[in-house]
């Protein structure tokens, strides 16, 4: 059996280890949290070299993508620095894959594709291809970069800016420690902040810890697109009256898992000892039927 392991800066609290079925395959896929010890992931990172047939970057990016150019995060990738035999990923590939795709692939469980009036993305730099797909269904789209990772107030209007301010500042967050690019182990109480942002969006995309972080305690009739959700995510955005959350990855007993786990368990069922491009991920996207989690959280 085929092996697959996320190691990730963020909380073991939300470790799991499940046996998935891709293609009549079995691949063992695994999450191993080090809340947030750096040392302690570089060391994990080094001791499952060789052993597993794909790891997994998590809570962290190793790279940054804007317009066909990707930007190192040297901090990030200090901590791979001792692998060298397993291909390592951390779900850029599937960022601008199936996140890229999300509305896509989840019409036809939707039974139509859905629009929308406003799209609020609190954080596009590290899911950008989901920032993309919401500009494609909305008629417009506040992202709140500045604002929430930089704490600087002011809102982007439109992937067009977005991209503007990244060319820009790309270079300069390559060069950021890691206390500024681990983004937290989610564990951290939710204190409602941005909130006209959040109550004039009908739409709200991003990753679910930047959102889960400021989340105002009202989202009724919202509908949310994110990544990695627990059992407990989904009944937080259900209590607080989420209508629709779409998860771009498939849940797997109970749990979705993060991009950098799916895109390690491809890696390990493709089998060509290397990250796979972005045309061997959509193709395995249709061959393999992967599709986002659709969820009506409130009639």
């Amino acid at each position: 059996m085929k092996r697959a392991v996320s190691v990730s800066l963020g909380s073991s609290s939300r470790d799991k280890k499940v046996i998935i079925n891709l293609a009549g395959e079995q691949i063992s896929v695994e999450r191993i949290g080090t809340d947030g010890d750096v040392d302690a992931a570089r060391r994990t990172f080094a001791e499952l070299d060789g052993q597993v047939d794909a790891l997994g970057v998590g809570a962290v990016d190793l790279y940054l993508r804007l317009e066909g150019r990707e930007y190192p995060l040297r901090a990030a990738l200090k901590l791979v620095q001792d692998v060298r035999q397993t291909p390592v990923v951390d779900g850029r590939g599937l960022k601008h894959t199936l996140e890229r795709r999300v509305f896509e692939l989840a019409e036809p469980e939707l039974g139509y594709k859905p629009h929308f009036r406003r799209a609020f993305v609190p954080v596009a730099v590290d899911r950008l291809g989901m920032a993309e797909a919401a500009t494609d269904v909305s008629d417009e789209v506040i992202i709140g970069d500045l604002m929430i990772a930089l704490g600087v107030p002011i809102p982007l209007r439109g992937i067009s800016a977005y991209r503007r301010v990244a060319r820009v500042l790309l270079p300069i967050v390559s060069y950021f420690p890691m206390s500024m690019l681990f983004y937290g182990s989610g564990g951290e109480p939710t204190t409602p902040k941005y909130q006209p942002y959040f109550a004039d969006s009908d739409l709200l995309a991003g990753d679910f810890l930047f959102m889960k972080k400021y989340l105002p305690p009202d989202l009724t009739g919202k509908t949310v697109v994110t990544n990695t959700t627990t059992e407990q995510n989904v009944e937080l955005l259900r209590s607080r009256g989420v209508r629709l959350m779409i998860t771009t990855t498939p849940r797997y007993e109970g749990r979705s898992f993060g991009t950098n786990m799916m895109e390690a368990a491809l890696t390990a069922y493709a089998g060509r000892g290397r990250p796979l491009t972005d045309a061997e991920l959509d193709a395995l996207i249709d061959q393999l039927d992967l599709r986002p989690s659709v969820q009506w959280l409130n009639a």
